[in-house]
C-alpha cells in the first residue's frame, strides 16, 4: 500500500479529491490506504481507482512500475475531474453510519453556516470568512497546528477549559503559549511596526514562491497540452482522441530534448 500512497502523492491526488472520486468520506480513504492491500477494499471501490490509475484489475503489482510521465498525469487527471464532477453532481448530505452526538454536531455546524449567510449585513465577510473556513478543513490533516489554533479558540473564548489537551499534549501546550504571547502582543499596540513589516514580507515571499513552484509544473503540463490540442485540430481531450493527444504531447516534449 506504499506505492499506492506514494504515487497519489506524486500525482498530487489529495485525500478530499480521492474521496469525493470514490464517494465516500475522507476518514474512509484513510482507512482504506491503511489497509494490506487493495484487494482488502470494497469492490466497487477497488475497480473505481483501477480505472482512475489505468490498470487492469488482477494488475495491482503494477502500481509501483508505473512511471508518471506528463501524459500519464494529464490522463489521470481528466479521469479524476470528470469522475468528482459526475459524483458532485449527485451529491447529497449522506449521514447514515454517523452517532447521535455526530448528527448534532453537523446539524448544529450546517444550522450556523446558513444563519451567517442569510445575515445581509455582513454576507460577504461571512461567505469569506467560511470559505477560508472549507479552506482550513481541507488542510486539517496535513497541518496539525490548526487544530491546535482551533483549540486555543475555544478555550480563549470559554467553550472549553484551558487544561483540556484533545491532541498532542506537548505540542499543543508549547502552541498555545506561543499563540498567547502573539495575541497579547497584537492587542496591545506595542509590536514593533518595522519587525511587523519584516515579518509580514517574509510571509508573502514564503507563499508567492511556493505558488511559483506548484504552479510551474501545472502551467508546463498545459501549456503542452494547450499545443497538442491545436495542433490536432481539437478543443477538448476526450475518451476517443485521449491517445491520439497524449501521443501528440509526447512528440511536442520530445522536440524540446
Amino acid at each position: 500500500m506504499k506505492q499506492l500512497n506514494d504515487l497519489l502523492q506524486e500525482l498530487g491526488i489529495s485525500k478530499v479529491r480521492l474521496a469525493k472520486y470514490l464517494g465516500v468520506s475522507r476518514q474512509m480513504v484513510y482507512n482504506y490506504l491503511e489497509l494490506e492491500n487493495i484487494n482488502k477494499w470494497p469492490k466497487e471501490k477497488k475497480i473505481l481507482l483501477l480505472k482512475l490509475l489505468d490498470i487492469e484489475d488482477g494488475e495491482e503489482d503494477t502500481i509501483e512500475n508505473i512511471k508518471v510521465t506528463t501524459e500519464y498525469l494529464l490522463a489521470v487527471e481528466n479521469r479524476l475531474t470528470e469522475g468528482v464532477k459526475e459524483a458532485t453532481e449527485n451529491d447529497y448530505l449522506d449521514l447514515k453510519g454517523l452517532k447521535k452526538e455526530e448528527h448534532t454536531l453537523i446539524s448544529d455546524i450546517t444550522f450556523l453556516i446558513k444563519e451567517k449567510l442569510v445575515e445581509s449585513d455582513n454576507h460577504e465577510e461571512n461567505f469569506y470568512a467560511l470559505q477560508y473556513v472549507y479552506h482550513l478543513l481541507q488542510s486539517m490533516d496535513n497541518v496539525p497546528e490548526i487544530k491546535y489554533m482551533l483549540a486555543y479558540i475555544s478555550k480563549a473564548t470559554g467553550f472549553t477549559a484551558p487544561n483540556v489537551f484533545r491532541f498532542n499534549e506537548d505540542r499543543q501546550y508549547t502552541f498555545e503559549g506561543i499563540i498567547h504571547s502573539a495575541f497579547t502582543l497584537y492587542n496591545s499596540g506595542s509590536a514593533n511596526k518595522n519587525k511587523v513589516i519584516e515579518c509580514r514580507n517574509r510571509f508573502v515571499q514564503e507563499i508567492e514562491s511556493r505558488n511559483e513552484e506548484k504552479l510551474s509544473r501545472t502551467q508546463q503540463l498545459n501549456t503542452v497540452r494547450i499545443q497538442a490540442l491545436r495542433e490536432l485540430g481539437y478543443n477538448n481531450i476526450t475518451t476517443d482522441n485521449a491517445a491520439e493527444v497524449f501521443e501528440k504531447i509526447a512528440e511536442i516534449q520530445s522536440r524540446k530534448v
